[in-house]
C-alpha cells in the first residue's frame, strides 16, 4: 500500500494494493499491523455505510467530546471527501484537505480524532463506508457549516443538497465561542 501525507498533520491518503485478474479484484481495506505502521492506529469499534445521490453533502461532522478517527472509502460511485482541522491551539486550525474517493480509484482517507469530516457526492449515487475509532454518541454529535468562510473549502458544487440539520450548523467561530475555545 502507498500512503501520502496531506497538508494536515495525521490526515493521510491510502492507496491499497489491488490484485486484479480475469475474475475481478481483491484488496485489503484494513490490516492492523500495516495501517498502524503508517500512522493509523485503530482500533475500530463501529463501521458505517451511507448511500446518497448526486449533489448530497453530508457534514461537516465530528463528536465533542469523544472524538472519532475515521477511515473512509467509497464502495460505489465517487465523492469529494474533506477533513477540516478544528483542534483548539492547532497550528493548522481552520485548514482543510480534500481528496476524490471512488470505487474506481480505491483510495481511502484517514481522518484522525479532532477533525471535522464531510463529503459531497459527485456521481449519480455513492455508497460511502467509514470505520470509526469510537462509537457514535448522540450527546456528543456536533458539526460546523460546510460553507464556513473561515475554512473556505473549495467544494466542486456550491449549491449542494443538505439535511435540515446540516443547513443549520454554526460556523467554526460560532461553535468555538459557544464552547469557550
Amino acid at each position: 500500500m502507498n500512503v501520502r501525507a496531506t497538508g494536515l498533520p495525521g490526515v493521510l491518503v491510502i492507496e491499497p494494493r489491488v490484485f486484479r485478474d480475469e475474475r475481478g479484484e481483491f484488496w485489503e481495506g484494513f490490516h492492523e499491523t500495516r495501517y498502524a505502521a503508517a500512522g493509523i492506529p485503530g482500533p475500530f469499534v463501529q463501521t458505517n455505510y451511507s448511500r446518497s445521490r448526486r449533489g448530497v453533502l453530508r457534514g461537516l461532522h465530528f463528536q465533542e467530546p469523544r472524538p472519532q478517527g475515521k477511515l473512509c472509502a467509497v464502495l460505489e460511485g465517487k465523492v469529494f471527501d474533506v477533513a477540516a482541522d478544528i483542534r483548539p491551539g492547532s497550528p493548522t486550525r481552520s485548514r482543510w484537505a480534500g481528496v476524490e474517493l471512488s470505487a474506481e480509484n480505491g483510495l481511502q482517507l484517514w481522518i484522525p480524532p479532532g477533525f471535522a469530516h464531510g463529503y459531497l457526492v459527485l456521481s449519480d449515487s455513492a455508497l460511502f463506508a467509514y470505520q470509526c475509532t469510537d462509537a457514535y454518541v448522540p450527546e456528543a454529535d456536533a458539526g460546523i457549516r460546510w460553507d464556513d468562510p473561515d475554512l473556505a473549502i473549495s467544494w466542486p458544487d456550491r449549491a449542494p443538497i443538505l439535511s435540515a440539520k446540516d443547513a443549520a450548523l454554526p460556523t467554526l467561530a460560532q461553535w468555538a465561542a459557544r464552547r469557550g475555545r
